[in-house]
């Protein structure tokens, strides 16, 4: 039977609470939200857009070990929080697009449901990855639209092979 996997998100309380995929998450006992980023499990794998160092396969034993966190904010609002030191090992996701209905269609606009979703597949998650989506009724449209770009990025070795597949992807927008 395999390990459930430890999902935490910071949770800035920047977005519409009826909207939120974040506290969706957290009403169907899936994830656990904490309040300051200081909370976030040491060591866990997280999921931070300023990173330099991409999110890659190679993260899986990582995210079986200590967990996987996302940041849950604004947009707008995201860089501040950030350039703090964040708690664990921040990785940026490669190039995906958004299924969600607020950003459907733009890239790296992800939500954070997508943005759990697209680690846990890439990682070998697969089955965590869906059931994140299934909450959502647009949730299967997520992979369904990155099904070829997920496959590939789960197939790369390290952060580096994952790079070079991204610009493959992106070479062709």
């Amino acid at each position: 039977m395999q390990k459930t996997i430890r999902i935490v998100v910071y949770h800035a309380g920047q977005c519409d609470p009826k909207k939120c995929t974040a506290l969706k998450l957290k009403r169907h006992g899936l994830i656990r939200i904490v309040n300051q980023i200081r909370f976030l499990p040491k060591r866990a794998v997280v999921l931070n857009p300023f990173s330099e160092i991409a999110f890659s396969p190679a993260d899986r034993k990582r995210i079986e070990e200590f967990g996987l966190a996302a940041l849950d904010f604004s947009w707008e609002h995201a860089e501040k929080p950030l350039l703090k030191s964040v708690r664990g090992t921040s990785r940026c996701l490669p190039y995906l697009v958004a299924g969600n209905p607020v950003n459907f269609g733009r890239p790296t606009k992800l939500s954070t449901v997508e943005a759990l979703a697209a680690a846990l597949y890439i990682a070998g998650f697969r089955e965590d990855a869906e059931r994140l989506l299934s909450i959502f009724k647009w949730g299967h449209t997520f992979i369904e639209i990155n099904r070829e770009r997920l496959e590939s990025y789960s197939k790369a070795k390290d952060s580096k092979s994952m790079v070079e597949i991204q610009k493959q992807f992106v070479r062709l927008i």
